[in-house]
């Protein structure tokens, strides 16, 4: 009887650089050039956000960032959509200033295939498509053509579902699944389906459960203790839970004071086989992840 998934290819490089999958967990970084961002870090309020965000790849890479993750609109709950034209004149000059200045590895975070082109052509790497393909008809094509790898990130976002707590910021209440794990692994194997129907090879595809995105508290915090359960699909998982509200919600903390939660993720979502974490604060996570590879990867 065949394997339900595929066997994916331990290594992928990118700009050189070797993605070895189980050998130990890479870091990303994140630059929001965004002025509203949940976690209080949006770069574009600075008056030259492009220095700006320069200046905080430089820290983040000499803290232990192995790819750098530049977003354009805020995907926290209640956030208002972003014309492409905004998101282009945010993250395309600083996408450029980062590739005139470093080789490393750097991903747009977007969900518009028009933005992921102009980014890819100014120096961008992967696409991280927090809607997995399904909100632009025009990305996978875009992604494919590129030879880009590509995150396709679960999600069931819906605005009619987040409710704002003004010190502790949005959640998602009363969203049904009627099994969550299968329905995430389902629904994931839709963005796989999109994905090979434009010919993105299994070797480029990340797959992201989509922390936060369309989920309850109590339905996150099932979904990182069973993240095992998406790794058996077959695919390199990132894990994105940093600073987020249901991190808030649990400890009752606001988003500047969420850094041990979102580490206590970082190290149980490695245990349950991320390869990827997605952080604001890389000093943290690359000494949690460095420690957490030293028990689990022996």
């Amino acid at each position: 009887m065949p394997a339900p998934y595929p066997t994916i290819s331990q290594t992928l490089t990118i700009r050189g650089v070797p993605f070895a999958w189980g050998r130990r967990t890479y870091i990303m970084g994140i630059l929001n050039v965004t002025p509203d961002s949940f976690s209080g870090d949006g770069l574009l309020q600075e008056r030259d956000r492009v220095a700006a965000a320069l200046a905080r790849a430089r820290q983040m890479l000499a803290e232990g960032a192995d790819i750098l993750d530049v977003g354009g609109e805020s995907t926290r709950p209640g956030s208002e959509p972003v014309p492409a034209e905004e998101e282009l004149r945010r993250v395309i000059p600083v996408v450029q200033a980062l590739r005139a200045e470093t080789d490393a590895v750097i991903s747009i975070d977007t969900s518009k295939a028009v933005v992921a082109e102009a980014a890819l052509a100014a120096g961008a790497d992967i696409v991280n498509d927090v809607w997995g393909l399904r909100l632009d008809q025009d990305m996978a094509r875009v992604v494919a053509e590129r030879g880009a790898p590509v995150i396709l990130m679960h999600n069931r976002s819906n605005p009619k579902q987040a409710a704002i707590d003004p010190e502790l910021g949005g959640r998602y209440v009363g969203v049904a699944y009627d099994n969550l794990m299968e329905d995430v692994k389902r629904e994931l194997g839709i963005c796989l389906e999109i994905a090979h129907r434009a010919g993105i090879p299994d070797e480029r595809i990340i797959l992201d459960p989509g922390l936060g995105f369309g989920k309850t508290v109590a339905q996150n915090l099932e979904l990182i203790d069973r993240l095992d359960e998406i790794k058996g699909m077959g695919y390199p998982l990132l894990l994105g839970a940093s600073r987020k509200s249901f991190v808030g919600y649990t400890l009752n903390l606001p988003p500047d004071q969420r850094s041990e939660g979102s580490a206590a993720i970082t190290a149980i979502g490695i245990d349950r086989g991320a390869d990827i974490v997605r952080v604001h604060d890389v000093h943290i996570h690359a000494r949690v992840a460095r420690m957490t590879d030293a028990i689990v990867r022996r």
